[in-house]
């Protein structure tokens, strides 16, 4: 009933009173209603305009139908009157009123064609659109091509042409090569890009650094061919751990020290062994990251011994998105590894008892191995120390003793297994008085971290040391693997985020991302000064804005390092016995090292 809706309405009832003729009118018309004198919500750019329209109503008429012989009663009795009566019926009808219909008018969000590369670009309401991409640009929301790839790495480029992978498959990893070289390799490009390809044999037809621009590439890439042999992944990978990276520098003395990384693009199950090919690669210091379809996962991750390092597409098109992942995992293997060159002093203990067994002690030294190849090892960055216990402790090498990351490798390589009763207490005590110390080499003012890696066994007694390290600064954490008391185990780590428990050793390698995810945190957590206690023989730290000051008592020297010399000996005249040096954290390695040099003079 329009006239009740009129009489309803706000004024101007041509405004206010609304007819649409489908749900999309309704809601474009309202929207315009309410947007123009009332919330003045109309987007940047839209405008509401009027046009003519027609309203409808479905009303109920009454229709003669026509004129029909009835009976009517009569006065006289016994007798009946007929005659011509009007028929009635009720009608539904349409009936249309001219009228002016509202709507907002919007700019399309596609007017500025924002999807780049021959992407399509698709409208979702008024101000938002998502742009279809071709093959390869997929990975970046306007489909842009152009990735940066500044990091400066040997880049080595491993490709299976064996049977197993197919033509189609070959053809689709060269594609995937060819567009991500365009798009990474610039004319100031600061990394070397090298080509292999396998089946039963391995070639490297495009050698490291032969080609600078990426349009040379292309065509060295364009002219590789399809062999169709075995899928030997294992002996591809050693091959070119041996011959990949050959490097002939201008002068003798100079070395490239960039980091090096092999990228295997494979789709089919290796037909010989790559667990060892893939250690053996890992031991010359290369980086390897996978590419694969989605049911190459297990393999992939077995060779680059991390989930993370491994890049699993569902189909042809997902391969060609996962450009910008491998960027990202190029240029992480390129810039500061571990903590992102933040200061760390970190402990490995190494559970090495006859409770682990020879085996799985062999597990846990690959580990303690491959976590050290994510960290930045100098005097200045990340310094490393490994502790063996079994019923006693033993230093294989203190904070202070390697500077470089080849001479910590080697060190690890050639500790023992021990083989008697596990005792983590007598280890985490040991790490407190004997590892964590300024005379062994610990700096003031950087976090650390003991690594505690154990099968469970002989923990009972490690609950308090644990504690006493955490109350002198020391973070405390702890990977357990197989079957052990949680309770105790929580005691020792001190909560749940620094512990983590896992089924077998042979799962280890898949939490190493996280432990060093856990581990980097704390080394960027503020540091108190004061803790662990840099001041010796029973100084006190005084912490103060910045800096800390040590308050000696028959010691001097900043760290309280020197006695007191009693009678008539000389005393250094500037530091007196209740000495009270101020130390910031500039200047505290300075110190750190002069004193472990006067020590072992």
């Amino acid at each position: 009933r329009w006239e009740e809706l009129h009489v309803l309405a706000s004024e101007p009832p041509e405004r206010h009173l609304l007819f649409a003729g489908d749900a999309d009118d309704a809601a474009n018309g309202l929207y315009s209603t309410l947007s123009d004198p009332l919330c003045t919500a109309t987007a940047p750019g839209c405008k509401v305009e009027s046009h003519p329209c027609e309203r409808r109503t479905l009303e109920t008429v009454k229709e003669l139908a026509g004129n029909y012989v009835c009976w009517k009663g009569s006065k006289q009795p016994n007798a009946v009157q007929a005659s011509l009566c009007p028929f009635v019926r009720w009608k539904r009808v349409l009936i249309k009123h001219p009228s002016r219909c509202f709507r907002t008018v919007c700019p399309d969000p596609c007017d500025s064609q924002p999807c780049q590369n021959g992407g399509t670009c698709v409208p979702e309401g008024l101000d938002r659109y998502h742009c279809l991409c071709l093959l390869g640009y997929g990975g970046d929301v306007h489909c842009a091509g152009k990735l940066s790839l500044e990091c400066s790495v040997d880049l080595l480029f491993l490709m299976d042409s064996s049977a197993g992978v197919t033509l189609e498959g070959f053809l689709r990893f060269k594609a995937f090569l060819k567009r991500f070289l365009q798009a990474v390799v610039g004319q100031d490009s600061p990394m070397s890009v090298g080509v292999a390809q396998y089946d039963d044999d391995v070639r490297i037809p495009i050698e490291l650094g032969q080609h600078k621009d990426a349009v040379r590439l292309v065509k060295s890439i364009d002219a590789l061919n399809f062999s169709a042999g075995r899928t030997l992944t294992g002996r591809a990978l050693q091959y070119v751990a041996q011959h990949g990276f050959r490097s002939t520098p201008v002068f003798a003395d100079v070395q490239d020290d960039l980091p090096r990384v092999v990228v295997l693009l494979t789709d089919s199950k290796s037909q010989d062994s790559v667990a060892e090919a893939a250690k053996y690669v890992k031991d010359q210091n290369l980086f390897l990251i996978g590419i694969g379809s989605s049911f190459m996962r297990a393999e992939l991750t077995m060779v680059t011994g991390n989930p993370q390092q491994t890049i699993v597409y569902s189909d042809p098109q997902d391969l060609f998105n996962r450009m910008p992942e491998l960027q990202r995992k190029i240029c992480s293997v390129g810039s500061p590894e571990g903590c992102q060159a933040q200061s760390l002093d970190l402990v490995f203990a190494v559970d090495a008892s006859s409770g682990v067994g020879r085996e799985n002690f062999l597990r846990l030294r690959h580990f303690v191995r491959s976590s050290c190849l994510r960290f930045v090892i100098n005097r200045d960055v990340t310094q490393i120390a490994l502790v063996i216990y079994g019923s006693k402790a033993h230093t294989v090498f203190a904070l202070d003793t390697h500077t470089s990351k080849s001479a910590v490798l080697q060190a690890i390589d050639q500790v023992p297994f021990l083989g008697d009763s596990a005792s983590a207490g007598s280890a985490l005590l040991h790490v407190y008085s004997d590892v964590m110390t300024v005379q062994k080499g610990a700096r003031p003012g950087v976090n650390k971290v003991v690594v505690l890696l154990t099968n469970g066994g002989g923990l009972q007694d490690a609950a308090a040391p644990a504690q006493q390290l955490r109350h002198n600064g020391v973070l405390v954490f702890v990977v357990v693997a197989g079957d052990t008391e949680g309770d105790t185990l929580l005691r020792v780590a001190g909560s749940p985020n620094y512990l983590v428990h896992i089924s077998s050793y042979e799962d280890l390698q898949y939490y190493q991302g996280l432990i060093i995810e856990r581990i980097c945190e704390e080394a960027r957590s503020p540091v108190n000064l004061c803790k662990p206690n840099p001041c010796m023989n029973q100084g006190v730290c005084i912490l103060g804005p910045g800096s800390y000051r040590c308050e000696c008592h028959g010691w001097e020297g900043p760290h309280c390092e020197t006695r007191v010399l009693r009678g008539d000996s000389p005393r250094s005249p500037t530091l007196p016995p209740r000495s009270h040096v101020q130390w910031s954290p500039r200047g505290l390695q300075h110190f750190s090292r002069a004193l472990q040099h006067r020590q072992r003079q």
